[in-house]
């Protein structure tokens, strides 16, 4: 019997494992949001974030996760953002050392602007795992666009990342 339930769950685990290497979620075309959110981390996050912005399909972005050295005129050069737009339009978020922490940053970022529509931008591999903790920290009616970043994704990266994902389900599952 004990022989059986394992199999199964083997077998669970492995489809599970198959769907979420196979189906990674893809880029967002056309749409207009109120604010672009972009967790640090994978290369390509925070350009296609500023690519957003650039073509007026947010009008303003949180990156989340910054380190706390970094300075805005540092950011500004590095990815080539005029000091207007930074001014006006970027926020630097140095709160957040994890996914976790972006969507608790986040929630707190967009409460105080009134946010109803947002667009998360990261990588594809990692976007079931930040838009499931953005939902638990932000009211119902706040809808979120996802805008996965392409990657080619290592088969350690997508096993470690299957993980946290599951552990995340269940962890949204336990609390209710």
């Amino acid at each position: 019997m004990m022989r059986r339930v394992l199999a199964t769950l083997a077998i669970i685990w492995f489809i599970g494992f198959a769907w979420f290497t196979t189906a990674l979620p893809g880029p967002y075309e056309g749409g207009v949001s109120e604010a672009v959110i972009v967790p640090t981390g994978a290369a390509g996050r925070i350009e296609h974030g500023l690519e957003v912005l650039a073509k007026d399909e947010a009008k303003e972005m949180l990156v989340t996760g910054v380190d706390r050295e970094v300075k805005p005129g540092e950011f500004a050069a590095q990815f080539n953002v005029p000091m207007e737009t930074m001014e006006c339009c970027v926020t630097l978020g140095f709160d957040a050392v994890d996914t976790r922490g972006n969507a608790t940053e986040t929630a707190e970022w967009i409460k105080k602007r009134g946010v109803t529509k947002l667009r998360l931008v990261t990588t594809d591999w990692h976007m079931r795992r930040a838009r499931n903790e953005l939902e638990k920290q932000i009211p119902d009616n706040v809808e979120i666009i996802g805008d996965a970043v392409q990657s080619e994704p290592s088969l350690r990266i997508l096993f470690l990342e299957y993980h946290k994902y599951m552990a995340s389900r269940v962890a949204t599952m336990w609390r209710g």
